[in-house]
């Protein structure tokens, strides 16, 4: 589609894109928190990293993905670098010190940063309702750390996550530009093939904690790198070349509900009756913001008896 043709607005197809992404990307706490056993931080990214670089690089070469001309590729490697690179690094340096409920909450404040990016330099609105429902979200995921029974305290840690959160605010607004002129799937593929380059500083060591990892270390980062990664770029992406910046990202206040889903069928653990409120808190966040939260567009005048309508 091009990218004239592509609809700003939520319609079943960029829906589908973005609860295949959520999902993924709520699994992948439990991936990350199983290689965060056997490896550090930084060789942790660098791994995942490589594994999607590598399934993606491969796609490019068999289907032949074009090169972007040099100004896109600068622009593309800029924000790669904040919302690949750093984005990640920042947020597996800053779990390790920080309670897995301080982080929750840090990381939910993206997409009001992403909105208040998008208002101020993407030409996108919110109306007051559209506010409501993000705050209201934003009151879910809290009750939802509170209900899993989380500590929630400040720790220099929560710095580096709050750097997390406005660097992946910066990627998903600035990128909506290039979208418009680039397919999608060829910004992902470059968007994470340079966002890896920069994560080769923790080569050092890498070979022999690969050696040292058990298999099950290992099988959790490849299924972060390809799927959470990889694949989940690419839904996220094709979303948000069709949706609004601010509308896309609200969607985030849902990954705690899916994370919630998944930990009872796969780990059986039974959420509290306040994770419960708050996982129905925050959808119905998300629900108002993309209803009502949002102006509707002004009626085109009706030309008044003997004007004309210019053609």
């Amino acid at each position: 589609m091009s990218a004239a043709a592509r609809p700003e607005r939520l319609d079943a197809l960029s829906l589908g894109a973005i609860l295949v992404t959520i999902v993924f990307w709520a699994s992948a706490f439990a991936g990350i928190r199983a290689g965060l056993e056997a490896f550090s931080p930084g060789h942790l990214t660098l791994y995942r990293f490589l594994v999607a670089a590598a399934a993606l690089g491969l796609y490019a070469v068999v289907t032949r993905i074009p090169l972007p001309g040099l100004p896109d590729l600068a622009r593309i490697a800029g924000l790669s670098v904040m919302g690949i690179t750093l984005y990640h690094v920042l947020l597996n340096y800053g779990e390790v010190g920080v309670p897995a409920g301080t982080a929750s909450l840090i990381i939910a404040a993206g997409p009001v940063i992403t909105a208040l990016l998008a208002t101020r330099f993407g030409g996108e609105r919110l109306n007051a309702l559209g506010w409501l429902g993000t705050l209201i979200s934003l009151g879910g995921v809290a009750l939802i750390v509170l209900g899993s029974g989380q500590s929630v305290g400040f720790t220099r840690g929560a710095l580096l996550i709050f750097g997390a959160a406005v660097f992946t605010s910066i990627y998903f607004v600035f990128q909506k530009p290039l979208l418009r002129r680039m397919n999608p799937l060829h910004f992902t593929v470059w968007s994470l093939l340079l966002g890896t380059v920069p994560m080769l500083v923790f080569l050092p060591g890498f070979a022999a904690e690969l050696q040292a990892a058990p298999l099950h270390a290992h099988l959790a980062v490849i299924y972060i790198g390809l799927f959470p990664a990889a694949l989940a770029y690419l839904t996220w992406t094709f979303a948000l070349s069709r949706v609004p910046a601010s509308t896309t990202t609200s969607f985030l206040y849902v990954s705690p509900v899916f994370a919630i889903l998944i930990a009872w069928l796969w780990l059986h653990e039974l959420p509290r009756p306040i994770t419960l409120l708050g996982g129905a808190v925050a959808v119905a966040g998300v629900v108002l913001v993309n209803t009502l939260g949002r102006p509707r567009p002004a009626r085109p005048a009706v030309p008044q008896a003997g004007e004309g309508a210019q053609g």
